[in-house]
This record gives structure tokens, C-alpha cells and sequence, in this order.
């Protein structure tokens, strides 16, 4: 009982640090300044122009043609080839 107990007191206490140590650079990453009205960034449309490929149309949401392409190409790296 007391070994189980340990054993549990230890592991809350490993995931513990686990999660301060994660969560170290993000807590130590001083906030700047506020942003002023002139320090305003415009960004542009991004570049997609050679996104028109079988694998980035999306009329649906989804690549079809290219979802399909890669259902059927599933089982042939899977299984091997005599």
C-alpha cells in the first residue's frame, strides 16, 4: 500500500514538472509594449498562385481527386509486391 502510494505521490510529481517545464518558455516570454496606431502592419493577399494542382483544388472543402489518389494508393505500400 505504501509502495503504491509512492509510486503514485512520484508520479503526479513528475508529470507535474513535466508540465511547468513545458510551459517555461511560453511563461518566460516577457510581454512588449502595446502596439501604437503607427506601428500597424498591412499584409498582403498570400501568393497561390501554383496551388492549382490536383492535390489543392478543393471545390468541395476536400481535395477530392487528390483524396481519391491517395485511397488508392494505400494498398499497394502496405501490402508487398511479389
Amino acid at each position: 500500500m505504501k509502495k503504491t502510494l509512492a509510486r503514485g505521490v512520484a508520479t503526479g510529481a513528475l508529470a507535474g514538472l513535466a508540465v511547468v517545464g513545458a510551459a517555461a518558455p511560453a511563461l518566460a516570454a516577457a510581454p512588449g509594449p502595446a502596439p501604437s496606431e503607427s506601428d500597424v502592419v498591412i499584409v498582403d493577399e498570400p501568393d497561390t498562385s501554383d496551388l492549382h494542382n490536383v492535390y489543392t483544388v478543393a471545390p468541395l472543402g476536400v481535395p477530392v481527386l487528390g483524396l481519391i489518389r491517395s485511397i488508392n494508393a494505400v494498398p499497394g505500400k502496405l501490402l508487398p509486391t511479389f
